[in-house]
């Protein structure tokens, strides 16, 4: 069935059927009433496409990347959670990566655009913002007066101090972080649980490690050799970038140190490529698949006409693996 179908059996221009149903023109309410009743009488659904021009929508979202976001497996995960959920919203996902032109990315037709783990003073998220469309985060946005439209935060300290406990329980007392600069949340945050951690214990060395985000694989490379060669050595690392755990478990075989015998090794983002090492690597899941789900499914609220405010929170789950599971040999 078809807009054309609609026309012939009520004897008007297919034009007319389209203002009809969506409520433009100036046309008479009898018309109006005749075309309403022949649609419904032939079954007549517009398509989500027509639908999308009726109500002057592009029928599309956009999902704004981190560069280097195609090398870690967190954000293509996250992606493809995006993506089943706004298909269930009846709308498409674009994928944009990050632009030193801020005009590239606000070309794009979008109804609204979630922004994944927004890096302060970024001017492409400064500029989306300017659009008029919804705008929801991954992680909050740390550039003073940002105020987006909704935010999806990972409730992970919980989970990153039960972490640091058990590595502590484990005979850990030099503990190293490799963790991005604090220019994003995810950065600020797990600095803050790890300096509070240490805090908690007189005695325990801070040995953070800082990699620029994104960080490319050379970049990586070198913070995690840092990492695992310092005098005196670690005896546990604890990696916040995704990729970072496997390179020092690499590290330490090539310096002939054990995992988890003389080094402990775990991170604070799971993925297949930890699940599948040997030995397996303790990590933190944050369910980006879930994460991404759920962000479609607020930016499509919002297109809906929900009120902008929205937060919610995603609990992750520590999972312990042999990388951590025996005690330190002395």
């Amino acid at each position: 069935m078809t807009i054309r179908d609609v026309a012939l059996a009520a004897g008007v221009s297919t034009t007319t059927v389209s203002d009809a149903l969506s409520g433009n023109g100036r046309l008479p309410v009898a018309t109006r009433s005749r075309v309403a009743e022949v649609a419904e009488r032939l079954g007549y659904q517009a398509s989500p496409a027509a639908r999308s021009l009726r109500g002057r929508r592009t029928g599309a979202i956009g999902l704004y990347l981190p560069d280097e976001a195609g090398n870690y497996a967190y954000y293509m995960e996250l992606a493809g959670g995006a993506a089943s959920a706004a298909l269930a919203h009846g709308m498409a996902l674009t994928l944009i990566p990050r632009s030193d032109d801020p005009a590239q990315v606000t070309g794009f037709p979008m109804d609204g655009v979630a922004v994944i783990d927004p890096v302060e003073g970024d001017p492409v998220v400064r500029a989306l913002s300017g659009l008029g469309i919804p705008v929801v985060t991954c992680e909050r946005d740390l550039t003073p007066g940002a105020a987006h439209a909704g935010v999806i935060e990972g409730n992970y300290r919980p989970a990153l101090a039960a972490l640091l406990q058990h590595l502590a329980q484990q005979g850990a007392a030099r503990v190293a972080l490799l963790a991005p600069g604090p220019q994003t949340a995810w950065g600020l945050d797990i600095r803050m649980a790890y300096q509070q951690w240490r805090a908690s214990s007189a005695g325990r060395p801070e040995l953070i490690y800082e990699v620029p985000f994104p960080p490319s694989p050379e970049l990586l490379r070198e913070a995690t050799l840092r990492a695992v060669r310092a005098s005196p050595a670690p005896d546990a690392v604890v990696s916040g970038i995704d990729g970072a755990a496997v390179g020092a478990l690499l590290g330490a075989v090539d310096l002939g140190l054990r995992v988890p015998e003389d080094m402990l090794i775990a991170s604070l983002i799971d993925s297949p490529a930890l699940r599948a090492s040997t030995p397996a690597i303790t990590a933190l899941d944050l369910r980006p698949a879930d994460m991404g789900r759920r962000l479609a499914t607020m930016l499509s609220s919002l297109i809906g006409g929900a009120a902008a405010g929205a937060a919610e929170s995603l609990e992750p789950q520590l999972v312990l693996r042999q990388s951590t599971a025996a005690a330190l040999r002395r």
